[in-house]
């Protein structure tokens, strides 16, 4: 695993369940491991995919409004199949990395699934919700550990919060900050 990059990687959806809802975002940042103590880190590339809804008539308007979807931005949208098969190639041989690793997984997971795209990441992943309580648990001015809580405590600036990209640049840097630590 620590030759292995890490793929940060964030989506935006259509609502909360993966078997009804659509993911139309797709942000990751790769980034290259540069030392074995996980300190040093490059970046690689950065992939941000819109992906043509299918089924917006499922779709949770909060949801929407938090991603903010609206038609003219995903005029040019990738078809699902063609955004899997990009994110495949650009995360090969990656480990999946997430903040609330359960959401952004059950989504991918399930996009694979339906497009027959061949998931090519290392098996292992890695959860940065996780990994802040097990460093900052006993900190008393961390009372919750959203990605948000987390870039202010570290004084990361987030300007396009719930945006797939950003979010994933985010979840980078908090982890970058708490590997430090």
């Amino acid at each position: 695993m620590r030759k292995n990059n890490l793929a940060f990687i964030d989506v935006e959806t259509t609502g909360f369940d993966p078997q009804k809802h659509e993911v139309i975002e797709i942000g990751c940042v790769v980034v290259k491991q540069l030392d074995d103590i996980g300190t040093q880190f490059q970046v690689v590339k950065e992939l941000e995919l819109k992906i043509k809804p299918e089924r917006l008539e499922d779709a949770d308007p909060g949801a929407l409004r938090v991603n903010g979807y609206n038609d003219a931005d995903w005029l040019f949208a990738h078809t699902l199949q063609e955004a899997m098969t990009v994110f495949a190639e650009a995360t090969k041989d990656a480990v999946f990395v997430a903040h609330n690793l359960a959401f952004d997984y059950s989504f991918i997971q399930e996009a694979f699934k339906k497009t027959g795209v061949e998931n090519k990441m290392f098996f292992q992943k890695m959860d940065t919700i996780s990994i802040a309580f097990a460093k900052l648990h006993k900190d008393p001015t961390v009372e919750r550990f959203s990605l948000q809580k987390l870039t202010e405590y570290f004084g990361i600036v987030n300007q396009r919060a719930h945006t797939a990209l950003a979010d994933a640049r985010a979840t980078f840097e908090v982890y970058e900050k708490m590997m430090k630590m």
